[in-house]
């Protein structure tokens, strides 16, 4: 099947929110019925300069990226795209989906200008920090995180 990555569709976000709710450590924080919440997540991300992209398969959403572009203080205010909620559907795992959601990112990322991109990956997270590595990520820092 011939895979496509792209923005996010409006009535593709029930679906996209199923693939990430199928590789979410804590899926009790979502809301999967308020579609229109995480809509407005995908919106304000656009209007922002990034995009939650998502990969499609001959139709269905078996992906999921969200891009956000931020201008930094540091290296004379450059913009950084921080990739956040990367899913791939688990029975497509390994078949290159999550390989072209990367690209897609670093390709939107290159085009506005940014002169970096991260993330972070929990620390439970081993197959998915050998999938950053491959793709020529590395851990060169200490992520922390405080819940408010």
């Amino acid at each position: 099947m011939s895979l496509e990555v792209r923005p996010l569709a409006r009535g593709e976000v029930a679906a996209a929110v199923a693939v990430m709710l199928g590789g979410s450590l804590d899926p009790s924080t979502e809301r999967p019925g308020d579609v229109d919440a995480y809509w407005r997540a995908a919106e304000e991300t656009a209007a922002r300069g990034g995009a939650v992209l998502v990969a499609l398969e001959g139709g269905p959403v078996v992906g999921l990226c969200q891009v956000m572009v931020l201008r930094h203080f540091q290296h004379a205010g450059g913009l950084c795209a921080e990739l956040e909620s990367v899913f791939v559907r688990e029975d497509r795992r390994g078949h290159g989906v999550g390989g072209a959601l990367l690209e897609a990112a670093e390709a939107l990322a290159r085009e506005r200008g940014c002169y970096r991109v991260q993330l972070t990956s929990n620390l439970v997270r081993v197959d998915a920090h050998r999938f950053y590595e491959a793709h020529g990520y590395r851990a060169t820092h200490r992520g922390y995180k405080k819940a408010l």
